[in-house]
């Protein structure tokens, strides 16, 4: 990344990248998983599971974003914005294993439920560090920077874990996923002293 860029703005955006590539594997094949492994063959009951997850996933995260966004502003510190990034994203990194020790449709729904709740704390908090940390005259570019790292990022994983569930199975992509989740954990923690010890 350009050196102009402070340290802030690339950490969250590398994590950010770290994050996506790792739920870009998993991606394209989630309703082959759902269909082959939940609704055992079924395709119409595979694509009613697949739907419903969606569901549950969207409307929690969309319940919860707001009253967790106006929580967050009220304080002035950061701490609160940066633990609940850092705790929102560790949690995410449980749903993969969950989906590994699930084989009925509620256990996928229980799954997303709590990955929804997780990128509840994870979007308004880390958009809220980003937006305050931005480097100024140069708020489009970095915001363009963060899009275009994802675009590629979640794409070419996208193609990746396809061809490793055709060779390794669901189990290791599924792992994966949570390695990839959890190693953006450890990159946000990098910030640490930036955002909470300074405050």
């Amino acid at each position: 990344m350009p050196k102009s860029i402070n340290k802030v703005i690339k950490t969250l955006i590398s994590s950010d990248v770290v994050l996506n590539i790792g739920w870009g594997l998993l991606g394209p094949i989630f309703a082959i998983f759902i269909l082959e492994d939940i609704a055992i063959g079924d395709a119409q009951e595979a694509a009613k599971i697949a739907g419903f997850a969606s569901l549950v996933y969207w409307l929690v995260k969309s319940f919860l974003q707001i009253p967790i966004g106006i929580y967050l502003d009220k304080s002035r510190e950061e701490k609160d914005d940066f633990w609940f990034m850092v705790l929102g994203t560790f949690l995410a990194g449980f749903i993969p294993f969950g989906y590994l020790i699930s084989s009925l449709p509620w256990h996928i729904y229980l799954c997303q439920v709590v990955y929804a709740i997780g990128m509840a704390m994870v979007i308004p908090s880390w958009s809220g560090i980003f937006t305050r940390h931005i480097d100024k005259g140069q708020e489009a570019f970095e915001w363009g920077l963060e899009s275009t790292a994802l675009g590629f990022g979640v794409g070419v994983a996208g193609a990746i874990g396809g061809l490793m569930v055709a060779i390794f199975g669901f189990k290791t992509v599924f792992l994966l996923v949570g390695a990839f989740t959890f190693l953006s954990v450890v990159l946000l923690l990098l910030i640490y002293k930036d955002l909470v010890a300074k405050n």
